[in-house]
């Protein structure tokens, strides 16, 4: 009896015991996908396996972002040892271009009724001249502007295509090279988890864009989920591929953890935006250059020295045209030698239009959001000229003014004799006794004037009456 009372009282003890809720993580991605994101997803995915996660979702909403960016989140993705879900959400929300890369890539691919995903082209390629007709950038991955879900089509086969129902075609070595690994990048992802790899492929050469349903029709995506909860029942259960490995997802009492961004995100969020880096650049260059001709004055050189450090971290994760930051700093140097020397306006002349192209080529995609804004780069060229032929004009003028202090500033002073002479004598110059030399004989009180320094000795000359 006392063995059955033991084993009815463990029972209860272990059926009364609370039930550990699984840990899902809800990371957001919403906007452009630039580094300040691929920071913070693949921290976020690292940060999610040491703390033991179960599940982990992006929630996506983005016109599509910068090539490198976009494949760091994908190589994330791929390498995560816990499974990874993109869900594309809520209602309106939308993965086209790099975004849609990003959700062929994840071991769950669920969308929400009322999204779209696509318009994966390589944006240099789609119109005639490097222009695409939605006005976006040469990205490869830039963000594309939404097409409405009438204005897609479908041929025999179910595959999507664009406007004119024609392919993207190349003109150029370089473009080719371009969408070739574009479309074998695409359809690799697919095929990691047995998507459509041929409707990936008409994203890609036919800018295809299609809605979450016949997305599901196609087998680009496994479901549709309308939530959180939906997309977590019906990945429960299911076998994904992780690491090449075979796992299943076992989801119960599950928990969210909604991830807020963090200091880090927002600082590389703000940095990371080509016309802060820019400024900051500028900043830099024109703060050390003030501490140089005016050296003492230390805070110049200390904010200068603070912005550049911050522009070049920027600028690095950036994608730059060196030829752009050559100009740039050619402008800044002619424009500076025109202060020096002036040329008649030679060399400013040539400072200003040098840091002008400089400026506009400074950002080498023409990804909306990752341009230098034209109004700024005006603005910012006239005040460096401004800068340059009026702040640095009035420090040259400062520097060949008299000297006031020092030794130096002795010469051409009248001084009061005390003493001796002819020969040596003492003279009393500034409040100052002076050790002397004159040949002329002078008498106590005489004014002479101070000709040049030898030592501590002065040599001075008699003072015409």
């Amino acid at each position: 009896m006392k063995v059955l009372a033991m084993l009815a009282a463990l029972s209860i003890w272990c059926f009364s015991q609370p039930v550990l809720a699984q840990n899902v993580w809800v990371i957001e991605i919403s906007g452009g996908i630039g580094p300040a994101t691929s920071d913070y997803v693949s921290r976020e995915i690292e940060q999610a396996h040491k703390e033991q996660a179960s599940f982990i979702v992006l929630k996506v909403d983005t016109p599509g972002g910068l090539d490198t960016s976009m494949r760091d989140i994908i190589r994330a993705i791929t390498t995560s040892p816990l499974p990874v879900a993109t869900w594309v959400g809520p209602a309106g929300a939308r993965a086209a271009s790099a975004g849609t890369y990003i959700l062929l890539a994840s071991h769950i691919a669920a969308m929400a009724p009322g999204t779209n995903l696509g318009a994966a082209t390589p944006v240099s390629l789609t119109a005639p001249g490097g222009k695409d007709p939605d006005d976006s950038g040469g990205n490869p991955f830039a963000p594309k502007k939404e097409k409405e879900p009438e204005a897609s089509s479908s041929d025999e086969d179910g595959e999507a295509t664009d406007d004119n129902g024609e392919k993207v075609t190349a003109k150029t070595a370089m473009e080719k090279k371009v969408i070739n690994d574009a479309r074998a990048y695409i359809r690799g992802l697919a095929k990691l988890h047995g998507r459509n790899e041929e409707w990936a492929e008409t994203a890609v050469t036919e800018a295809a864009s299609i809605d979450a349903e016949k997305a599901l029709e196609l087998n680009v995506i496994d479901f549709l989920a309308s939530d959180l909860d939906g997309l977590i029942r019906q990945s429960n259960g299911r076998t994904v591929i992780i690491n090449g490995l075979e796992a299943k997802i076992e989801l119960a009492n599950v928990a969210y953890i909604e991830r807020e961004q963090d200091w880090r995100f927002k600082l590389l969020s703000v940095i990371t935006n080509p016309n802060v880096a820019y400024i900051l650049m500028l900043i830099g260059i024109y703060g050390l250059l003030l501490e140089f001709y005016n050296p003492g004055v230390g805070l110049p050189g200390v904010l200068g020295g603070i912005c550049l450090l911050l522009a070049m971290y920027s600028l690095q994760m950036l994608p730059v045209s060196y030829a752009g930051l050559g100009l740039l700093l050619l402008g800044i140097a002619l424009m500076i030698a025109e202060a020096f020397s002036p040329s008649f306006g030679i060399l400013g002349l040539g400072g200003i239009v040098a840091f002008a192209l400089g400026s506009v080529m400074l950002m080498d995609t023409e990804t909306p959001g990752y341009q230098i804004a034209i109004p700024l780069i005006v603005g910012l060229t006239v005040v460096s000229a401004l800068f340059t032929f009026v702040i640095l004009t009035l420090l040259l003028k400062a520097r060949r003014k008299p000297v006031t202090t020092g030794m130096e500033a002795l010469l051409g002073r009248e001084a009061v004799v005390v003493g001796g002479f002819p020969g040596s004598g003492r003279v009393l110059v500034e409040g100052e006794i002076w050790q002397a030399n004159c040949d002329a004989p002078l008498a106590k009180g005489d004014r002479v004037t101070v000709v040049q320094i030898n030592g501590l000795c002065l040599e001075v000359n008699q003072r015409s009456k």
